[in-house]
């Protein structure tokens, strides 16, 4: 039966009394609900009748003693005419988990919120450690390394963008550092795509990157630039790259001044390379005055802990024995400043500063020298073993030194003609970085008449190469080229690397980046033909496992098997003489027939001298006779005498085209019938006009 009070109420708000009611049953016997049980309901009357308690939530609701409805606090603590909160205590609730009923659901318990790592998060904070080690250390296999070691080559773009944007908010150093890490890393490490990625990105973001960095517009187009000058960006990259960009972005203007301001100016390769101080290796003449200068002033000053601080400012640690030679030797010119130089060698030893190996080479070098050293300081032996034995006592020179220059075996002494040759060749080297002019060096070396020392030749050429600028280096690929085509044989340069290779360490002494360069010298003469990679394994086998040469080999294997190997190792000293040999046939090719078809002996002439390779003139002879053959005109011949009269293809050249024409017959007579008829000829005019010399 209704009470009077629910007729008051609609059927709806008779359903949500009923829940209420229930809810309220609940809460007297689970103090545990769920907060979504208590969840307010507000009841609400008909219009024009008046509901009970309007405004008041049922939960909020209960019934007193005396029938009248009193409002009660939120959590169920009562008010007037309650017995207060649900098993309401004096204190909190202990859990006793010595208690025979204990239940381990009763204790309480918080949710532990967890983080999910992100990948590409990790892999960022990676890579940023791994940038600021090699701008630290310059240690390009180190990075190589390590980011191989993450496994996550599909990020790599990400490691493009942070590389560049950590280099641009730093010095020129770290910038020209970076350009060369990317370079080193293309293909090996890097997919040309992956740096496609990269740079785009990049461009996406410069508009963020120019609230830290002001200038990003012209660093980020210089970076663009490198990289196609590098060959790791193509230069259709720029156009495709404006076309995805807004024209007011700041991605958009770098690509702009890339394309203008440096990719179509008159040497733009030299200007874009030399942006940032070109090379981040100083050269050892730099390192070696540097050294000479802080040791005068040390002398004057005796600041030792100043003189420290700008040993360990260079950043050579490996170069280190050559301060210790530098300082012995200005002790025994200035005998005053000799316990200054004593101090500081100590010091240095003692911080850790200059390890004990340099140290021993250091005195070892200088050792090896003192019979030239000896001319300026009479008694240059006597100081020597007085400074060792100073050291030795200071416990700063290793003892073992003592016994491994005065106790092991006798060094052996060089025949006269060797030392008289060594002499001779540096002579005639230095001449030919001088004039560049191969056919005088060829004649030279032919006047000494000792081709059982050509591999000793070619260690030196290299060697004094290594030393200089790039154009001596490229200068020595190039004649090692024509050496190998007039006097040389493919033993004699094997057997001249080998040589290098097993001095590999001592080099590195006096050159700071000798591994590097011996293994650009051994790919480029893979590259011009003068090794075959087959001799690279037959020289690796020949050396020492695990040692400097052989680690350089491996160096050179892998620089070969890189994309795009040819070009880049052509490049390798900022381009000089040499073109690649599918290049320079191909322009051969082209003089040829432009000669055949009416051109002029002269300008024909003119263009073979502007090939710039007399040691690839051969190829000219040949492609010279086989087209006079097939166009059944010999004005060809013409073109061979006129560059024979100027001196311009030499005799050992045009043997050497004949016989690669003559080892060819037989192919050729399947497109030239009369191919060897021809060549009989041919070969009886040269000799008469004296180019050839009769066997």
């Amino acid at each position: 039966m209704t009470s009077p009070r629910e007729g008051f109420l609609t059927d709806e708000q008779r359903e949500v009394l009923k829940v209420a009611t229930q809810s309220t049953e609940m809460l007297s016997s689970s103090p545990k609900s769920p907060s979504w049980l208590m969840a307010e309901r507000p009841i609400k009357a008909p219009a024009g009748d008046r509901a009970p308690n309007v405004g008041i939530a049922v939960r909020h609701v209960r019934r007193s003693h005396s029938g009248k409805f009193v409002r009660v606090k939120k959590d169920g603590a009562g008010g007037k005419g309650t017995w207060g909160k649900l098993l309401d205590i004096d204190g909190e609730a202990h859990i006793d988990r010595n208690d025979p009923n204990y239940d381990s659901g009763e204790e309480p318990y918080q949710l532990v919120g967890s983080t999910v790592s992100d990948p590409l998060d990790e892999y960022k904070k990676k890579v940023a450690s791994i940038i600021d080690e090699y701008f630290t250390n310059d240690d390009v296999d180190l990075a190589a390394s390590e980011l191989r070691e993450l496994r996550s080559s599909e990020y790599h773009p990400y490691f493009i963008k942070r590389l560049v944007s950590m280099a641009m908010d730093r010095h020129d150093k770290e910038k020209e550092m970076a350009s060369v890490l990317l370079s080193a890393l293309y293909s090996d490490v890097i997919s040309s795509t992956q740096i496609k990625q990269g740079f785009f990105m990049l461009l996406e973001s410069a508009d963020d990157l120019a609230v830290d960095i002001l200038d990003v517009v012209e660093i980020l187009a210089l970076f663009i630039a490198r990289a196609v000058v590098d060959d790791i960006l193509p230069p259709s990259f720029v156009t495709r790259a404006k076309k995805s960009l807004s024209e007011s972005s700041k991605g958009f203007q770098a690509l702009q001044i890339a394309e203008k301001s440096y990719l179509s100016a008159p040497h733009h390769a030299e200007l874009v390379e030399r942006r940032w101080g070109g090379t981040t290796h100083i050269t050892v003449e730099e390192v070696k005055k540097r050294i000479s200068d802080l040791l005068r002033e040390y002398v004057e000053s005796g600041d030792t802990s100043e003189a420290c601080r700008c040993i360990r400012q260079l950043g050579v640690a490996f170069f280190h024995h050559e301060v210790v030679k530098r300082a012995l030797v200005l002790a025994m010119e200035n005998r005053a400043a000799e316990p200054l130089i004593l101090k500081l060698l100590k010091e240095a030893s003692e911080e850790g500063l200059i390890s004990s190996s340099q140290m021993v080479k250091g005195f070892a070098r200088l050792h090896d020298s003192l019979d030239d050293l000896a001319l300026d300081i009479p008694s240059a032996k006597s100081l020597f073993e007085s400074l060792v034995q100073l050291a030795v006592a200071d416990s700063w020179l290793d003892p073992s030194f003592v016994n491994s220059q005065w106790d092991g075996p006798a060094t052996e002494v060089e025949d006269e003609k060797l030392r008289r040759y060594k002499k001779e060749i540096v002579t005639i080297i230095h001449e030919y970085f001088l004039s560049d002019d191969i056919p005088e060096l060829i004649r030279s070396l032919e006047d000494l008449g000792s081709p059982e020392y050509n591999p000793i030749f070619l260690k030196k050429l290299i060697t004094l190469a290594m030393d200089r600028k790039n154009r001596e280096k490229e200068m020595a690929s190039v004649l090692l080229s024509a050496l190998h085509i007039e006097i040389f044989s493919t033993q004699d340069i094997v057997d001249g690397f080998t040589l290098l290779l097993e001095s590999a360490e001592d080099t590195a002494l006096d050159i700071l980046d000798a591994s590097n360069e011996l293994a650009l010298f051994l790919a480029r003469a893979v590259i011009d033909d003068v090794l075959v990679p087959l001799n690279l394994e037959e020289i690796g086998n020949r050396l020492a496992p695990n040692c400097n040469g052989s680690e350089t080999v491996h160096v050179a294997q892998s620089l070969i098997n890189a994309r795009h190997a040819g070009e880049r190792l052509l490049r390798c000293w900022g381009g000089g003489s040499g073109w690649a040999v599918e290049d320079a046939k191909d322009k051969i090719v082209k003089l040829l027939e432009e000669y055949e078809t009416g051109g002029v002996v002269g300008e024909a002439c003119e263009c073979i001298r502007d090939l710039g390779m007399p040691f690839f003139n051969h190829e000219v002879v040949k492609k010279a006779l086989v087209m006079a053959m097939e166009k059944k005109n010999d004005r060809m011949l013409d073109l061979l005498n006129e560059s024979f009269s100027e001196g311009l293809i030499t005799t050992n050249q045009m043997t050497k085209g004949f016989g690669r024409v003559k080892d060819a017959l037989d192919d050729l007579a399947l497109d030239i019938p009369d191919a060897v008829e021809k060549f009989k000829v041919y070969y009886e005019h040269a000799v008469v006009r004296g180019w050839l010399v009769p066997v």
